[in-house]
């Protein structure tokens, strides 16, 4: 009966109507302030538990170090232009390790889900629930840049240097949209999978097959033909040698070319079209889902 007499009084009263019509969506200042509430969420989970963010940190670093040392010594002129091994693996380990981060995007997510708190949410009056997985990109890719800051500066000790001002801001790009698509994917992961237990399972299974599959550890021209042609279609490799060409060459161009596949050369203007459309068909291909879970 309360059912009733709200939507008789809805009918009778235009008013009514048309508040019900300027409830607040995406586009609106209850929007920005549930994402800023969400968000800040995360940063006081993750102050309490630092550790992930320092874990993070440092195991990239180990990687830049000891695989530097490793093949310290390798003959100079054998990985490309590179003036040694530890510049030639830090685009690898940039990429890389914000591909990590956003991979495991979904967990907080799934967390939420098994432990009820995403039930509170969605029962919450919200003026949008996208702002749920606005919240997560947003923090993961802050943690992203950090990581990305941290390797960079180690890098430059390390003597790789570093792109001029424009390069540095073209390797935050690429950063942001590797970072926005994995994340959507792993989101839609978080909502799609019935437990914490298989997406750690399908993190595990993806995350070292991708990087081995890409150009983060030697020269696509090392690699057998096949997986010459895998590592080509692989988005890291799209992300990956972009920021290389950004660090060995100081009078880059967008018409230069940063990767000879198999099926043709690549630009840097390429590459960067290359991960807006991995972004676009992450976002399209978990839309529905997003919707249908969140709607």
């Amino acid at each position: 009966m309360t059912i009733t007499s709200a939507n008789t009084n809805s009918v009778a009263n235009p008013g009514v109507q048309a508040d019900l019509l300027t409830t607040p969506g995406i586009v609106s200042g209850e929007f920005l302030q549930e994402t800023v509430a969400l968000t800040r969420r995360l940063f006081i989970q993750l102050k309490r538990r630092p550790t992930t963010l320092i874990a993070g940190i440092i195991q990239p670093l180990m990687w830049l170090v000891l695989f530097g040392a490793l093949f310290k010594n390798v003959p100079e002129g054998l990985f490309g232009t590179s003036q040694s091994y530890g510049q030639f693996l830090s685009a690898g380990v940039i990429v890389f390790t914000a591909f990590s981060g956003a991979l495991n995007a979904g967990l907080p997510v799934m967390f939420d889900r098994e432990f009820g708190f995403l039930n509170r949410l969605l029962v919450a009056p919200l003026a949008s629930r996208f702002s749920i997985v606005m919240a997560s990109a947003i923090f993961i890719t802050t943690l992203s840049l950090i990581q990305t800051l941290a390797i960079m500066v180690l890098s430059f000790f390390m003597g790789a240097g570093l792109p001029n001002t424009v390069g540095l801001a073209i390797v935050a790009l690429i950063v942001l949209l590797l970072v926005l698509g994995v994340t959507a994917l792993s989101l839609g992961l978080s909502f799609a999978l019935p437990g914490h237990i298989e997406l750690i399972a399908v993190i595990f299974v993806t995350n070292l097959p991708l990087l081995f599959a890409s150009t983060a550890l030697v020269p696509l021209a090392f690699m057998p033909t096949w997986l010459q042609v895998i590592a080509s279609l692989n988005p890291l490799s799209f992300a990956i040698e972009p920021i290389r060409y950004l660090y060995l060459h100081n009078d880059w161009s967008f018409t230069g070319v940063v990767m000879e596949a198999p099926w043709g050369s690549v630009s840097l203007a390429g590459s960067l079209l290359l991960l807006f459309g991995f972004d676009a068909l992450a976002l399209l291909s978990i839309q529905k889902l997003l919707y249908r879970r969140l709607g």
